[in-house]
């Protein structure tokens, strides 16, 4: 026997020692390569570009030697095109490859499986960029990276502006050979994902609301998210048994959610809000969930993206809704200048089950300004509080297990300490220690809050020195356009510069009086057009049955800068309309010190599938047009989706207008998104709409308005004059607003009012 095993033992270190090196520089060379790797093998790709190929490895290698294929130099290698990479053997690691100018369509960009039947095992990718790799209809959904299999790692990679929809990274459960995984996803970097304007822009997923009762296992530690503004959800856990720890998120819009499965685990890691609007911490639902030691700095998200959302549940919930939250732990957080936590969040006709055996221990809630603690939407009395240390500046609105502390002054570390060591013995008990053991391999700290500067110090240099592609340098992805100023005295010279391919911003002088164009003008460039010119300049466009006179194209910016407008002679369905062709990529449109005269039509449609970051109005003057000026009512899918994140209308002047104002439609009854936002103040409205049926302003599905300080003279009287309809809640706030002799307000308990005055 010992000599047989010698035998073996020897012909393996034969076969290793045979252990080839073979470089490839086709997708037809690395298929034999690929038919012919043994254990131990690396599989170099040429330098280069490889245009148009699906990748698929499905050799085997081992734990001891597994076999490689890696670019011949890290991030020199372009997989551009219509390409994508499967894997779908064992112990293969595929390093040092670049993912850009490219689409993977209905698939993954890198798929842990070929064909949906061979599956790998013991596999990793790493040192690998996924840049704007984009589907280009932003509905085109797909994975950037879908797991299959177990024990596969995903590690030092750079994912960067997904913009179509679908989850970027998707951890799949569909049979026993993907469950129990033990998957780690450690030290990427995620960055910059702008809103989707619908659901569907997570992450990270781990399994999907249908697989919801197996675990997953799957470990989710010392990655980097920055800018993740994607929807609701930065990681969105839809299994059991998952431990999300020692990650950073900074100012990311959106939380940990916890929302199918049961006993999964947040641990560790540091949430830096930094006062930027709806970033949020960890959102619980299900059985056994545990948050615990983590550090949420100046996180601003309200509703479900409160720093902390204890959810109510539905009764005899199904797996695959909402589950009521029971047997929770939340422990040894802190929470620096943080919006109030919501308990109970979501309690409606539906959602009625408050939380029940929820241990909220040794947490630190510490704010400079006088505040609110926590919401509370429904019975909190299946939640225990204990131990849990308050600064003086927060109103307490809980019965007991908070006291008030005297914390040091916060340091360039960020945590507050409390100015004396209180420890809580009695707030931890036996069997929450011994959970701990298992869950985290050590038992809860006994003192309060987050307070371990050194784990602090290291998450944060982690994030910025270990995680991503060692070769990638442009974490954040954005690229400064040059400016160029250009004068234009003719629409011939409008339409040159509109249409011009490059990498630039222009400014574009209009030195005319009469502009007159021929056809549509697509903006294929971000461009401002302004003027020194005092008087009125006149556009008129030939064509009478277009549609639009401005199209602007996915990925450009327009505005108008200090012009005055006379629209007579443009006889079109819209002056401007954004994108048409359902494209991943958004626009932006701006204008200020303006004015708008004559309009008859649309001033602005959002077309189908198309999103604007913004549209900021400032300082504007409308007067004696026909049509609705602003059309945001294209998505009458019932989905949650809709065309406009952030609408900013302020310091304006509307007269004598003919038509609404201003219509939003986000149908259907999703609640994964933060937008559309409307911000409508100092604005002063005179001889609008003219009685007409439809409201001045009709805002359907908008999850955020502030119509605050505007005048309202004589604008549709005895009619409708701003409506507010909603399928979900949302957030109107109408203050201090002057109606003066015009229609009717249609609010919903969703608005608040006040301070408003009705002459």
């Amino acid at each position: 026997m010992l000599r047989i095993a010698l035998f073996n033992c020897i012909l393996l270190l034969g076969i290793y020692a045979n252990a080839e090196t073979i470089t490839v520089k086709n997708i037809e060379e690395l298929k034999q390569a690929n038919a012919a790797a043994l254990p131990g093998d690396i599989i170099v790709l040429k330098n280069g570009e490889w245009h148009n190929v699906e990748i698929k490895l499905n050799c085997n290698g081992t734990k001891e030697n597994p076999i490689v294929v890696k670019a011949e130099k890290p991030g020199k290698v372009i997989i551009n095109g219509h390409s994508r990479l499967n894997i779908g053997g064992s112990y293969i690691m595929v390093d040092g490859l670049s993912f850009i100018n490219g689409f993977a369509g209905n698939e993954a960009v890198i798929k842990f499986c070929i064909d949906n039947k061979q599956i790998a095992n013991h596999c990793r990718v790493t040192n690998t960029v996924i840049n704007d790799f984009n589907n280009p209809k932003r509905l085109d959904e797909n994975y950037w990276v879908a797991l299959y299999g177990k024990n596969n790692r995903v590690d030092h990679c750079s994912f960067l502006s997904k913009k179509n929809m679908g989850v970027l990274l998707a951890v799949i459960l569909e049979d026993e050979r993907s469950r129990e995984n033990y998957h780690s996803i450690d030290h990427n970097y995620f960055g910059v994902r702008l809103p989707l304007a619908s659901n569907g822009g997570e992450i990270i997923r781990v399994g999907v609301s249908q697989h919801c009762e197996f675990n997953s296992n799957t470990i989710i530690s010392e990655n980097f998210f920055e800018h993740c503004d994607g929807e609701g959800e930065i990681i969105s856990i839809k299994s059991g048994s998952n431990l999300i720890r020692n990650n950073l998120f900074k100012e990311c819009q959106g939380s940990v959610v916890l929302r199918h499965g049961d006993n999964n685990t947040v641990a560790n890691n540091v949430f830096l809000g930094n006062n930027k609007e709806g970033t949020g911490g960890t959102r619980i639902i299900n059985k056994g969930q545990w948050v615990v030691n983590n550090f949420f700095y100046q996180c601003r998200g309200e509703g479900f993206r409160t720093p902390l959302a204890i959810m109510n549940g539905v009764p005899n919930s199904p797996a695959n809704r909402y589950v009521a939250v029971s047997d929770a732990v939340i422990a040894n957080n802190t929470y620096v200048d943080c919006t109030p936590m919501g308990l109970c969040e979501g309690s409606d006709t539906e959602r009625s089950v408050p939380p029940v055996n929820v241990q909220f221990l040794n947490n630190i809630i510490y704010s400079t300004k006088r505040s609110q603690l926590a919401y509370l939407h429904d019975n909190i009395s299946g939640i225990t509080f204990a131990g849990n240390l308050v600064s003086d500046p927060l109103n307490i609105n809980i019965p007991e297990g908070f006291t008030k502390s005297t914390f040091k002054t916060l340091q360039s570390n960020m945590l507050p300490a409390p100015q004396k060591v209180m420890l809580s013995l009695h707030t931890l008990s036996d069997s929450v220690q011994k959970a701990s053991v298992a869950r985290l391999s050590a038992p809860l700290s006994l003192q309060p809050g987050f307070l371990d500067n050194q784990l602090l110090a290291s998450i944060q240099k982690n994030a910025t020195s270990n995680c991503g592609a060692k070769w990638f340098t442009s974490k954040n992805n954005q690229s400064t356009k040059n400016q160029l100023k250009k004068d234009c005295k003719n629409a011939a010279e409008i339409m040159a510069f509109a249409t011009a391919n490059n990498n630039t911003r222009l400014m574009v002088n209009l030195t005319g009086n009469d502009y007159i164009f021929e056809a549509p003008v697509y903006i294929k460039n971000s461009i401002v057009f302004t003027t020194n010119q005092k008087t009125a300049i006149a556009f008129t466009f030939k064509q009478t049955q277009s549609d639009f006179l401005f199209h602007l194209v996915a990925g450009n910016s327009l505005q108008f800068s200090k012009i005055n407008l006379d629209l007579k002679n443009v006889q079109t369905g819209s002056f401007i309309i954004s994108d048409t062709s359902g494209s991943s990529n958004h626009v932006n449109f701006k204008m200020n010190d303006c004015s708008i005269s004559n309009l008859s039509g649309t001033f602005f449609t959002a077309a189908k599938s198309s999103v604007a970051d913004s549209i900021i109005i400032r300082n504007t003057n409308f007067t004696d047009g026909k049509g609705m000026l602003f059309n945001f009512l294209a998505e009458k899918d019932k989905r949650g989706y809709y065309n406009v994140e952030k609408l900013i209308m302020s310091n304006n002047t509307f007269t004598n207008h003919t038509g609404p104002l201003l219509a939003m439609l986000r149908g259907g009854n999703d609640e994964s998104t933060l937008g559309p936002n409307l911000l409508f103040t100092n604005n002063n409205l005179t001889d609008c709409n003219r009685g007409s049926e439809e409201a001045i302003i009709h805002l359907y599905g908008t999850q955020y308005s502030h119509m605050e300080n505007n005048t309202f003279t004589n604008c549709n009287p005895g009619k409708n004059l701003l409506l507010f309809e909603d399928a979900v809640r949302a957030n109107h706030q109408l203050r201090n607003n002057l109606f003066s002799g015009s229609g009717k307000v249609i609010t919903n308990k969703y608005v608040v009012e006040v301070g408003n005055v009705v002459r």
